[in-house]
Formats: C-alpha cells, structure tokens, sequence
C-alpha cells in the first residue's frame, strides 16, 4: 500500500511545491520537453486520421484491395506489442529509449508504406508504424510522471489529449488534399520528414528530466511472461477484427480462435480486478475502456446514419463530428485547473454522465421531426465529458502507480482502450449487418447504391449497445476512490492499492 496524505476536507492529495517554482508546463524549465512532445503526438495523431482517406488510392494503385482490411489491423495489433514493450523498458530504463526507438521505428514504417511496391510491403510498413506508436504514447505518459511535478500533470495531460483535435478535425481533409493533387505517398512520406523534428527539439530535455530508471528502483530484465501475454492479446485482437470484417459462418472460425486468446491473456496481462471493477487503479483502467467503446461506436456509425436516414452528404455528415471536437480540447483544460484538482472524483462522474447523455440522445435523430442538427449538440456534450474523463483516467494511473509501474500501468491503460473498442466495433458491426447495415456499409462506397432502402433498426441497435457500455461506464465511475479511516486529526490517509502492472 502507498499512503498519501488528503488535504482537509477535500478528496485531492497534498501535491509538494515544484522546487524550481515553475507554474507553466510552457515555462522555460519544460517548454522544450512540452512542445516536443505535443508535436510528436501531433503527428502520429494525424498519420492515424489521415490514413483513412489515403488507403483507397493506395490499394487501387498497389492491386491489394483483398489486404486493405489488414493494413488498419496491423498497425493495431502491432501497436497493442509496442505498448506493453515500452511500459516495461520505461519503467526498468526510463523513457528516452523508448521515445526514440518508436519515432525512429514509426518513421521507418512511414517510410517503407510511402514507398512500398506491393500491398504487402505497406501492410509491413503499417506494422511498424503501429509498433513505433505504441512505444512513444506509453513514454510519453511516463515522462509526464517523471518530467513534471504533480500539479503540472493535469496540464501536461490535456495537451496531449488537445494534440489529437486538430488532426481529427483537418487530417482527411489535408489528407484528401495530398493524395488528389501529390498522390497517396506523400500522406506518408510527408510525415516521415517531420516527425525527426520534435525529436531534435525535445531529446536534451527528455535526457536531462527523465532519462536513467526510476529511482529506489533497480533495472531488470524484461518479464518474458508479460511480453508473451502481449503477443496472445494482439494476435487474438487481429484474428477478432478479422473474423468480423464479414458475416459469413467461416467467419466464426478466426473470431472464436481470436477470443480464445484473447480472453485469457488480457485477464493476466491487466491489472487484477480490472475486469470485475475493483476499486482504485482496475476501476480506472476499466472506465478507460468502457467510455473509449461507447463513444468511438457512436462516433463511427453517425455519418452513415445522417446520410442513410437524413440525406445528408458525407460532408455534411462529417461536419458534425468536427464541430464537436473543440470540445474534447475544452475539457481536458477545465480538468487541468488547479482550483478543481480537489474535484477529481467529481469530475470523472460528471464526465461520465455528460458521455452517457450524449451517446444516449445521438439516435433521436432517427425521428424526423427532430433536428438534424441535433448530433451536433449531442456530441459536444459528450465530447466535453471524453475531455474531462480520458485525461482524468490518465492524471490518476500516473497518481496511483508505484515506483516503477508507471510504465506497465499506463501501458495497461491504453491495451485496455484498444482491445474495448476493438471488442466493441466488432459485436455492434456484427448485429449491424446482421439487421441489414450490410447494405448501407455498401452505400457508403457505391454511388449506385439504394440508400432509401435502409432501415433504422440497424443503427437503433448499435446505439442501444453503446448506451448500456456508457451507462455501466457511470457505475465504474464511482469506483475509482478507496476510502480509509482517517489516521489523524483534520487530515485523511488513503490507502492506494498499487497493482502490478
């Protein structure tokens, strides 16, 4: 058990005064590290937007349409490896190798997709970039805990999660860009230049702040159990994904296969209890996952809901989802404000209630009297309580993590958001086509296609399942705090339990 003392009357712990006085993550003392590490994530943020809308050219002119499905797949099972890689190298050696050795892997798999000669060579390529993606997210988290004092992490956090809005925001559209007046490659190799820059600029920073093992912690070797748990997980995960690409009966062969190890890997490479929400850290890693597979669902399926049932265009469609993405920015800063820190708890709950609203009031769409601009408002709201949420998750596995388990906590973290949605998106794409979505999956890449002739039920389906994930993400959202008596008069000790990674 870790002990940490709470400031009277309130559920925030007392956080020691930054010696160096700094008041800023943008202070000279960190702007360097700051801004090196918000550019880097800047950039993998916008590779992850941007390929999507350059994979159509790509398989066209690389003849391997029938391998366009693993080329998302292998950067998201390699990157499931490349995260639990670095939790264990940051936490036994610091985060500087993993940094660089990820950017350097990331560029070197943007490279060889940029100039890849076959669809297979870009599959490769993916592979790597997904490896070198998990590595730096991992270090990176690790370095806010190592690089900054506690009441900085907040803000350090919300800049990272803000890295992610301008990509979704204007990725496809440079991306489309690019691709039609430069060709698909340079989507890729465009980035390959950039991404060494912030590297440059943050690496003196990163080795003087964070570089060497933690300390009172000595470096070991790597447990080969976890990194063994971590291939099972993101071979199952592939497997799932790519049984459920079709609804067919062979199909069932790979998704069975993929549960079989999946299931029990994910239980023994996650924190104990994650999956029966005990309190504390499990609880937090959980909410990750659940609030993470709720709202990519919603998300997903919206723009082919307003143009299948709405008529909307697909720009249009896509309007909406930008419109909504300031407000993922707006409240990862408000949870970042000093004076709300004593509200932790609070906030997550608020957060959680704002995602369930959301996802839950996106559907009335369906009804026609009802404003097509509603998933506007509807998502605002819930991108507002993602803000206030997925960087809360992030400030407390960093608060409740041990000396030398930031790393593998962290990593358990963001294996337990990837495997949640890809779990997700594979049952309620499953019940989709299965209610007939198969035909507006098809209208989305068929300008022939009827779109009239698609129902609602489909998508009343696929929203139900993702209110029921957000509304148990509300009860798991109250499971984050261990209580304790209180050791002595006007201050509480809290007894946190500090899970192995």
């Amino acid at each position: 058990m870790t002990h940490v003392n709470l400031v009277p009357g309130t559920d925030a712990p007392e956080i020691p005064l930054d010696p160096s006085g700094a008041s800023s993550v943008l202070s000279p003392r960190y702007r360097a590290l700051t801004l090196g590490c918000v550019s880097v994530i800047l950039l993998i943020a916008f590779e992850a937007m941007a390929v999507g809308t350059a994979m159509p050219a790509a398989a066209e002119q690389l003849d391997g349409v029938a391998l366009y499905a693993f080329a998302f797949s292998a950067f998201f099972t390699t990157s499931l490896l490349g995260m639990v890689v670095a939790g264990q190298w940051s936490d036994r050696k610091g985060p500087t190798g993993p940094v660089v050795a990820g950017i350097a892997t990331f560029s070197a798999g943007l490279l060889l997709s940029g100039t890849a000669q076959s669809m297979l060579m870009f599959v490769v390529g993916r592979a790597g970039q997904g490896i070198g993606g998990g590595l730096v997210i991992v270090a990176l988290y690790v370095t806010v805990r190592r690089a900054y004092p506690e009441h900085l992490r907040p803000t350090a956090l919300a800049a990272l999660s803000a890295a992610w809005v301008v990509p979704a925001m204007l990725g496809p559209v440079i991306a489309g860009t690019v691709t039609e007046h430069f060709g698909w490659r340079w989507v890729f190799l465009g980035i390959t230049v950039l991404v060494i820059l912030p590297l440059a600029v943050m690496l003196p920073a990163l080795r003087r702040a964070a570089g060497g093992p933690p300390e009172d912690v000595p470096s070991g070797r790597f447990d080969g159990r976890r990194l063994w748990l971590a291939v099972a997980v993101a071979a199952g995960a592939g497997l799932l994904q790519f049984g459920g690409q079709e609804l067919r009966w062979l199909s069932a062969v790979p998704v069975a296969a993929g549960l079989a190890l999946l299931a029990p890997a994910a239980v023994r490479l996650l924190p104990r209890g994650t999956f029966r929400a005990a309190r504390g850290l499990p609880s937090v890693i959980m909410l990750r996952g659940l609030v993470s597979a709720a709202f990519l669902s919603t998300q997903s399926f919206l723009p082919l809901m307003l143009v299948t049932q709405r008529g909307l265009s697909y720009t249009q469609a896509g309007l909406t989802l930008a419109a909504a993405g300031g407000a993922w920015a707006l409240g990862s800063f408000v949870q970042s404000r000093p004076r709300l820190e004593p509200h932790r708890y609070r906030l997550v709950r608020a957060g959680t209630g704002l995602v369930a609203a959301g996802v839950a009031l996106t559907p009335l769409v369906l009804i026609d009297a009802v404003p097509v601009w509603t998933p506007a408002v509807t998502l605002t709201f819930g991108c507002f309580g993602m803000g206030l949420v997925v960087t809360s998750m992030g400030v407390l596995v960093l608060r409740l993590s041990g000396p030398g388990k930031a790393g593998d906590n962290v990593a358990s973290l963001q294996v337990c958001d990837s495997l949640s949605n890809v779990v997700m998106l594979t049952v309620v794409g499953t019940a989709f086509a299965a209610l007939g979505g198969g035909a507006a999956q098809a209208a989305a890449h068929t300008a022939a296609a009827d779109l009239d002739g698609v129902g609602p039920s489909a998508f009343v389906v696929v929203y139900a399942a993702a209110t029921a994930v957000a509304l148990l993400a509300v009860l798991v959202g109250g499971r984050l705090r261990t209580p304790a008596p209180a050791p002595g008069p006007g201050r509480r000790e809290v007894d946190v339990p500090v899970v192995p990674g």
